[in-house]
Parts: structure tokens; C-alpha cells; sequence
């Protein structure tokens, strides 16, 4: 699998239900050193798998056994090969072409990293203002109760070591997967860097976000968690990459 520039190898997870409009804009931002893309389908409707599999002839497809993101990327993080495990969104609201900079950032010696609207470098084409006073809100909740210090809890672009999979011991279907990743990762001590990140519209499409819905429960699991585990961890470290 190993190919330059990194001698790591990188597997892309990608969660989609019925996005085959905007599959051939997210796979072109796809760097072409990627050493596997594994597709998990939401049992779509529309041709999402055959766009997926014309575009890319090596792709892998996952079918989702249950609904929601949060199983739809468990199950891909399962199946992946690679020594470090992306995801990214089949929206066309993250950039393949940042891949480079999340992998960098764990060769460089992170165990996570962490996407950041809110960093420096960083921004949203997408965000209402209803939605980002409530991640800033959830943010801000997290990093009292965990003594961490997250600029951006609920994004969906990240990377991370394969053999830290079992330390987050992920068990969630919805979008609050981030936020659960994002604690438990904390929680298990991990090297956290947040890579600067800009998030573009979906192209096409509507979102099956819900902002109260989801939010709601973010919250819960971020009250959940606080009495799984010892919520300060002081070797956590969470810095912006270099």
C-alpha cells in the first residue's frame, strides 16, 4: 500500500446516502497518493455506488448495516487497512486537497487530528449563525468539563491512527460522532493537533442534519461521557499544527 509522500498508509472513509451528484466533485479533490477509499453506503436510492465505482475502479463499498452517520463511519473504520484512517464527507464540504495537511500533522506525531473551522487559516461557506453559536456553546461546555481546549467540537473532518481505534471505543449511530471521538480521544490521553480547515456549501442536495435535533444530542453525550471516565486527563494535549 505505501506510496509517497508519506510512507504511512492512508485509507479514506466516506459516508454517503444518495450523493451521486456530488461524488465526482468530492473524489476529484482526492489526492492521488491515497492507498484506499472505502465507500459505506446508507442502502442509497439513487446510483451513489455505481458513480462511486466508475470514478474510482479500486474502490471498497461498506453497506451500512444500521442508519446514521456514526455507524456508517464505525463501519468503515472497521474495514480500513490503512495505517491512518480519513474521513471526510461525500457533500462536497471538505477538501481532499487538506488530506495532506491532517496526515502531516500525525507523521509529524499526533495521535488525532482534528479539523478546525475556527482556526487560524480556517472557515465555513456553510455554518448559519443559529448552528455555530451552538457548536461554540457545546465548544465551550467540552473544554470546561474536560480540560481540553477544542475550537471547533462538531466537524466532520478528521484523521486519526488506526491502533487508536479500540482507546475511543466508538459506539454511537448519530451525528454526535464527532463530539464522542473528540471526548474519547481526550479521555484516552491522546496527542490532539487541530489542522486549520475551510468547509465549502454541499453542492447539491439537502442536508440530513437538524440543528436542535442533533445538537440536543451532542449535548447528551457530552454529559454522558463526563461520567464514563475521568474527564481530566493533563497529558492531553490539544495545539494548532505547525
Amino acid at each position: 500500500m505505501n506510496k509517497q509522500p508519506f510512507a504511512a498508509s492512508v485509507s479514506v472513509i466516506v459516508p454517503a446516502m444518495n450523493e451521486a451528484e456530488n461524488l465526482p466533485h468530492v473524489f476529484a479533490t482526492l489526492p492521488a497518493w491515497i492507498d484506499e477509499v472505502i465507500l459505506v453506503d446508507g442502502n442509497s436510492t439513487d446510483d451513489t455506488v455505481a458513480v462511486a465505482r466508475r470514478l474510482r475502479p479500486d474502490l471498497r463499498v461498506v453497506v451500512q448495516s444500521r442508519r446514521g452517520k456514526g455507524n456508517a463511519l464505525i463501519e468503515g473504520f472497521q474495514a480500513a487497512r490503512g495505517d491512518i484512517i480519513v474521513m471526510i464527507d461525500a457533500d462536497g464540504s471538505t477538501d481532499g486537497k487538506e488530506i495532506h495537511s491532517f496526515v502531516e500533522t500525525l507523521i509529524d506525531g499526533a495521535d488525532f487530528a482534528k479539523g478546525s473551522r475556527y482556526a487560524p487559516g480556517g472557515g465555513s461557506d456553510d455554518l448559519s449563525p443559529i448552528r455555530s453559536l451552538g457548536n461554540k456553546v457545546l465548544t465551550g461546555l467540552t473544554n470546561l468539563l474536560y480540560g481540553t481546549r477544542f475550537t471547533d467540537l462538531c466537524y466532520g473532518y478528521n484523521a486519526f491512527w488506526r491502533d487508536h481505534l479500540d482507546a475511543m471505543d466508538l459506539d454511537c449511530d448519530g451525528f454526535e460522532i464527532e463530539t464522542l471521538m473528540n471526548v474519547r480521544a481526550a479521555q484516552a490521553g491522546l496527542v490532539i493537533h487541530e489542522v486549520p480547515s475551510h468547509e465549502r456549501s454541499r453542492i447539491h442536495g439537502a442536508s440530513n442534519l437538524h440543528a436542535v435535533r442533533d445538537g440536543w444530542r451532542v449535548l447528551k453525550t457530552i454529559m454522558r461521557e463526563r461520567t464514563r471516565g475521568t474527564a481530566l486527563i493533563p497529558q492531553t494535549e490539544v495545539a494548532l499544527a505547525k
